[in-house]
């Protein structure tokens, strides 16, 4: 039995965030400061409704699918559980965060991957088309995405293998196949989403956004710039993104970053209709990325340039319908200053500024054997901050 003591009003996984996990061992928890509640086995023990979501639950998916009626339910359970006196039969149910092994959070149905900093866009351009426009004529139209592949999305500490691919340097005749010379990662937010869409309604609104959307989770898009480099034109990315995309092990309810909101910057030309919100905000999301132990970039996602309501209105309006399970990232989030980018491509400047490390060596690009953590507050008013944990990923040689 674990005691239970009440985390602090400024504990990041403090009851104000109640982020949701799945474990190795075949059940699904929530974290209270620093003890993991089974869910399954608490929906047994009759402490919580979830319609029988959780019990039996190797994931999030029926709890995802359930809309947010019953997340909204759940959440005002939870908190009356752990502020009105935990007794011993929740207390057999409570184990240290330490102890848990933790697995990929939720199935992922598709993953959607956006390019929505205006800055990190603004970046890549200068890098690799310095004379020509810094945006093309569509990207304050529309949020430019690509379509990733969901099977290739692994939890944090998953190692990353090397990607294989074709690459060809500026200065050679002929591509070549090999490992890639330019790994790097991508800092984004991660968007779940769970009550499903209708097909025969079409696409989701707007401002349709809570309904659908559960939580957030951090993201490191790997990317082999040689690969993509060479493949992307004229059909965009392809397997210099496809080979693996890492998430955090916690999804974070909308619910906990409400007091996170803030204004979203001003989008300028006007939008059309269907991407309009009748309330347009983001949310203050501190990042960091640390290199081998070194931070290296603080990425503010506050001031994206496409909201992720806009996002999920743009992705299924066409027609497509999103599913449980449907993963879609910000894009890379950068800001104003090299030291604020989240890409290395860019706080390289493709190579030709290398960062040293606390332990005096240099990098631009990945090597094996490096690993790198991004991690993130929200921060809200009143003070209190709110807690994605972390993603980690170390390369590793392909065998």
């Amino acid at each position: 039995m674990t005691p239970w003591i009440q985390p602090a009003a400024d504990d990041p996984f403090g009851l104000h965030n109640l982020p949701l996990c799945a474990t190795r061992d075949g059940w699904v928890g929530v974290r209270a400061g620093d003890l993991v509640l089974n869910l399954a086995a608490a929906e047994e023990a009759g402490l919580v409704d979830a319609g029988g979501a959780f019990t039996g639950a190797p994931n999030l998916n029926r709890f995802l699918a359930a809309g947010r009626p019953t997340w909204t339910r759940v959440r005002a359970q939870l908190t009356d559980l752990f502020t009105g006196g935990v007794t011993g039969t929740v207390e057999q149910h409570l184990h240290p965060v330490d102890g848990v092994a933790l697995a990929l959070p939720f199935e992922v149905a598709d993953y959607v991957d956006f390019y929505s900093s205006e800055q990190h866009a603004n970046n890549l351009s200068a890098i690799f088309r310095p004379d020509a426009p810094s945006l093309l004529p569509n990207w304050k139209s529309l949020p430019i995405g690509y379509h990733g592949r969901a099977g290739t999305v692994v939890v944090s500490g998953t190692d990353i293998p090397r990607p294989q691919g074709q690459r060809k340097a500026p200065d050679e005749e002929r591509p070549s196949y090999g490992p890639s010379r330019r790994l790097d990662v991508e800092a984004e937010l991660g968007f779940v989403v769970g009550a499903p869409s209708v097909p025969s309604k079409g696409a989701i609104a707007v401002d349709d956004f809570r309904e659908h959307v559960f939580g957030a989770v951090l993201v490191n898009d790997w990317s082999a710039r040689d690969i993509q480099a060479w493949e992307y034109q004229p059909l965009g990315p392809f397997l210099g993104k496809s080979f693996a995309t890492s998430v955090s092990p916690w999804v974070v309810p909308l619910d906990a970053l409400e007091p996170a909101k803030v204004a979203a910057v001003v989008q300028d030309p006007p939008v059309l209709p269907y991407l309009a919100e009748s309330e347009r905000y983001s949310y203050d999301i501190r990042c960091e990325i640390r290199w081998n132990g070194t931070l290296v970039s603080r990425p503010p996602y506050a001031g994206i340039y496409w909201t992720p309501a806009q996002q999920l209105a743009h992705l299924t309006a066409n027609g497509a319908w999103a599913r449980t399970g449907d993963l879609y990232a910000s894009g890379t989030i950068s800001g104003d200053t090299p030291e604020q980018t989240g890409s290395f491509i860019e706080r390289t400047w493709n190579g030709a500024q290398p960062v040293r490390l606390d332990d005096g060596m240099t990098r631009s690009f990945l090597l094996d054997g490096d690993t790198v953590t991004i991690s993130a507050t929200g921060w809200c008013t009143g003070g209190a901050v709110v807690g994605f944990g972390e993603v980690t990923g170390t390369v590793v040689t392909q065998v």
